[in-house]
């Protein structure tokens, strides 16, 4: 599977599981919570598998920075949590990061 591929999945995962933790309530929730769990299990699976092929870090980088950004759009959409403007400011910082990485940086193979 191709490495992009296999963070790409790894990163929605995360996010349904993460999404999924406030409807868990604390895991007394059954559905909620076998989500939460296998979503963070497959996550980190695909997770380890990119870190065959990329720096640890750089990956991690992608991987937490995506799913901080979809985390809140997810979030801002379907609760209604809504984002001051340094908020918004932060997670253009977090975007702008991950562009940087990916774009210029010679750690991640292009």
């Amino acid at each position: 599977m191709n490495i992009a591929l296999m963070l790409g999945l790894a990163i929605l995962c995360e996010v349904v599981a993460t999404s999924a933790l406030r409807a868990a309530d604390g895991f007394t929730r059954p559905l909620p919570s076998l989500l939460c769990l296998v979503g963070y299990a497959v996550a980190i699976y695909l997770l380890s598998l990119t870190v065959r092929t990329l720096p640890t870090g750089i990956v991690y980088a992608i991987w937490s920075g995506l799913g901080i950004v979809l985390v809140a759009a997810l979030a801002w959409a379907r609760d209604g949590q809504r984002l001051d403007m340094p908020g918004m400011i932060g997670l253009g910082l977090i975007i702008a990061g991950i562009l940087v990485v990916n774009l210029l940086s010679k750690s991640v193979g292009h």
